[in-house]
């Protein structure tokens, strides 16, 4: 039990979808797959809400009745690949719900029945039972739709009991045949019937019974090993007793002139359908071709797919033409490597042909070929070069859908092509089409699927295709979105895979009608040529196939493998005319702020005492010791008009002595000594003083004095420093007032910063410390110095000399 339970942990519960033999479970039900697990045991901890079990592909051989007790809600299971050697149905009789069982695949050999009335599929195939495994309570599942059985031994009284029940499906799985009586089959009442015959078996009983017995007969594994029958012990069989509509015949393997005798017997039945898959044959023929009956027949439909030859010792022409000549309205022959195929001289009523996976070459169409009727051609994956010839062929048709992909067709641009006004879709992929093929499709093409060929771009001079309504480009060489001018109902296109870095503007431009774009896996550039295409997925959602997974960055390689949904791409960054217009507007805007603060605020004046403070400073910071080591009494000297004194003495002095008292003042009045000339009182004026300032009015333009001094201190200024003149523009002055005979005046105007007097009081105070900081110097040694050279001059005119009145008041 342990080990068991052990085994069981391993089981997978899932959660189970339709499909299959889910089908009869409703969705989300839970399953138990315990299946190829080399269970020898059904485990007893199931669980008990559990509606389908796997337990296939297990080595169980013996089922329990009280196995399944505990899954009483069990809908689906399945034990089939197992070693099941006896089913008694009892084991079942609590399951009340179950709907699926499948016990095939097993070594059943013997049953015990029991009604159970809710089943619906019950799959007893491939098992060792002597005789077919029905009885009287079989007959009682009235809900029966699917059943599966096998026996040794076919007869009608097994059939009998069963044969109210109208099924669905039956399924004979048949591993050995040792006896079938003949009548059996028609007594079931079925819609399909599926035979899988053992090897070696006489199929022809059981061919015959099985066309009147369902509507649809499918048979497995027919082979030519068995007993055949002639050909005239098969005209005893008549329409009126045969129900085969659709006839199915799997993995065949015949003598041509046993499948022959197939075709012959099956063309003159109730057949419409008939399909031949996985077939092979060949050998020596045992029919003149000539003497098959084409008349009184219902078939209209034949299918041969995956053909294989044998040796033939005939020429392969007859059995093309024993195809052909069977004029039905729809026939395929495909997967059978044939090269060619031949057509009678004379019109046929073809409407569906299918040639698909063969070697046709372009000697197919160098014969003319009458198909009036033909409406759907498939010759997929064969040797075609050429479509103009192709487009010759079918321009004597009324085609309508036409299929040439995988092939190796070219167009050359001096090729005529034909094509019926009928035909609207076209299938040309894989094949090595260029630009050109546009000129060689057909005037009402609507569908149009070119994918995987070497197209680059698509012609603009292509006018023709106005009712083209989807276009396939996918996997080519193509480097822009195509235009729609000429496609003016174009709803669909696909253009991944291509080349196509950034879109242009033509496509938004006239595409207007595409409602699926599929343009994914192209090695896009995102810049801002890609702008407009991102947005039309966010203007138009749902419009772009697999966004956003499909649409990933190429370039530029900082943005490489980012998909286009994450790329910001600023409006103002991409529109020339709109950066444009936002830089005239802000410079406008920015003008005319610095007009209103120029006007309303004086502002220029403002920013002319700030530079000229900032270069003051520096000027100040780059003075050396040497300069202020020279023989100076003064740390200013004032060069000024007599009409402007009163200014100066009331509000120039005042405000230089307020700070600390410490700067000394030198001016013409006060410091003049009575024994010299004037002139040689202000060269030693100007020589003993640090700095000079000139107070500059139209009055000091008038003194000649005014201009001596000026002359003396510019004359000092350039055998010293350029940088110990200090101007102060008490009132403006234009250059053109200034004498001619004054050059030095018009000079230092044109040339050196000035200091001018504002008539807004409230601009005072930034005029003063602009002025302090012009004649800062190191004040504590200065002062030290003029202090000692005072002293000096102190003794000297103890001795008898005129002491000089020297302005030394420090405050």
């Amino acid at each position: 039990m342990r080990h068991i339970r052990s085994i069981y942990l391993f089981c997978c519960i899932v959660i189970s979808v339709r499909g299959g033999a889910s089908k009869l479970l409703e969705e989300r039900e839970l399953t138990i797959n315990c299946s190829n697990m080399s269970l020898r045991k059904v485990p007893t901890d199931l669980t008990p809400s559990a509606t389908m079990l796997d337990l296939s592909y297990n080595l169980l051989f013996q089922l329990q009745r009280s196995d399944f007790h505990s899954v009483s809600k069990l809908k689906v299971l399945i034990l089939c690949h197992n070693r099941i050697q006896e089913l008694d149905i009892r084991t079942f009789e609590f399951n009340t719900e179950l709907r699926y069982l499948d016990v095939s695949y097993n070594r059943l050999k013997m049953v015990t029945w029991y009604s159970l009335a809710g089943l619906r599929h019950l799959d007893l195939s491939f098992n060792d039972f002597d005789t077919i495994p029905i009885c009287e309570e079989t007959g009682n599942m009235s809900h029966l739709e699917i059943l599966g059985l096998s026996g040794a031994k076919i007869r009608k009284s097994d059939f009998q009991k069963i044969s109210h029940l109208h099924l669905n499906t039956v399924f004979l799985g048949l591993r050995t045949l040792s006896h079938y009586e003949e009548g059996s089959l028609p007594i079931l009442n079925t819609t399909k019937l599926h035979i899988v015959l053992p090897m070696n078996t006489n199929f022809w009983v059981l061919l015959r019974d099985g066309i009147k017995t369902s509507k649809i007969l499918e048979m497995t594994n027919i082979d030519g090993k068995s007993q055949s029958t002639s050909y005239e012990t098969q005209q005893n069989l008549t329409l009126e007793n045969a129900k085969t509509s659709i006839l199915l015949l799997n993995k065949v393997d015949l003598l041509w002139g046993d499948l022959l005798l197939i075709f012959q017997f099956v063309w003159h039945t109730s057949v419409e359908y008939f399909q031949v898959q996985h077939v092979t044959f060949g050998g020596k023929v045992y029919l003149d071709h000539n003497s098959f009956d084409y008349s009184n027949t219902v078939m209209r439909t034949i299918k041969l797919e995956h053909v294989h030859f044998r040796i033939f010792s005939i020429p392969q022409e007859r059995v093309y033409l024993l195809f052909t000549k069977m004029d039905i309205e729809n026939l395929t022959i495909s997967d059978a490597q044939m090269p060619h195929m031949l057509f009678p001289i004379y019109p046929m009523r073809f409407k569906y042909l299918n040639f698909a996976n063969n070697i046709l070459t372009d000697d197919v169409f160098k014969t003319p070929i009458q198909l009036p009727h033909l409406k759907t051609l498939i010759l997929k994956d064969n040797k075609l070069e050429t479509l103009s010839l192709v487009s010759c062929f079918a321009s004597n048709t009324s085609l309508k859908h036409l299929d040439l992909s995988q092939n190796l067709l070219q167009h050359e641009n001096d090729e005529n092509c034909l094509w019926p006004e009928t035909l609207i879709s076209m299938n040309l992929s894989s094949n090595k089409f260029t630009d050109s093929v546009f000129r060689c499709l057909p005037r009402n093409i609507q569908i149009l699927d070119m994918n995987d060929n070497k197209i680059q771009t698509v012609p603009k001079e292509i006018i023709h295709l106005t009712s083209l309504r989807e276009l396939n480009l996918a996997f080519n060489l193509l480097t822009d979105l195509p235009g729609c001018s000429h496609f003016g109902r174009l709803s669909v296109l696909n253009v991944e895979m291509n080349l196509i870095l950034s879109p242009s503007l033509d496509f938004f431009q006239s595409c207007q009608e595409v409602k699926i774009l599929n343009a994914g896996r192209n090695p896009f550039r995102c810049t801002c040529e890609l702008r407009d295409f991102i947005q039309l997925e966010k203007y138009s959602e749902g419009m772009m196939v697999g966004w956003s997974d499909s649409y990933i960055c190429e370039y530029p390689l900082n943005l490489k493998g980012t998909q286009l949904k994450d790329v910001h791409l600023p409006e103002l960054s991409c529109n020339i005319a709109l950066l444009i217009v936002t830089i005239v507007v802000i410079m406008l805007v920015l003008g005319m702020a610095v007009a209103f603060c120029c006007f309303h605020f004086d502002l220029p004046w403002y920013l002319r005492m700030l530079g000229q403070w900032a270069q003051t400073w520096h000027r100040v910071r780059k003075t050396t010791q040497r300069q202020l080591k020279r023989n100076i009494q003064f740390h200013v000297f004032i060069s000024y008009s007599e009409h402007d004194s009163a200014w100066v003495k009331h509000a120039l002095i005042p405000n230089l002595e307020k700070e600390d008292g410490s700067i000394l003042i030198c001016f013409h009045e006060g410091n003049s000594d009575p024994g010299k000339n004037i002139t040689e009182d202000v060269i030693k004026c100007i020589e003993k003083s640090y700095k000079s300032i000139f107070v500059l009015s139209p009055n000091f333009v008038q003194s000649e004095w005014c201009h001596y001094e000026l002359y003396f201190a510019h004359h000092n200024l350039f055998h010293e420093s350029s940088d110990n003149i200090i101007i102060i523009l008490l009132e403006p002055i234009p250059l053109y007032c200034i004498p001619i005979r004054y050059p030095k005046l018009k000079a230092l105007m044109e040339k050196k910063a000035y200091l001018e007097w504002p008539k807004d009081r409230r601009k005072c105070g930034l005029f003063w410390t602009n002025l302090r900081a012009a004649i800062h110097v190191n004040l504590l040694e200065t002062r030290q110095m003029c202090e000692l050279q005072t002293f000096t001059e102190l003794n000297e005119g103890s001795r008898g000399s005129t002491i000089s009145l020297v302005r030394t008041d420090c405050l």
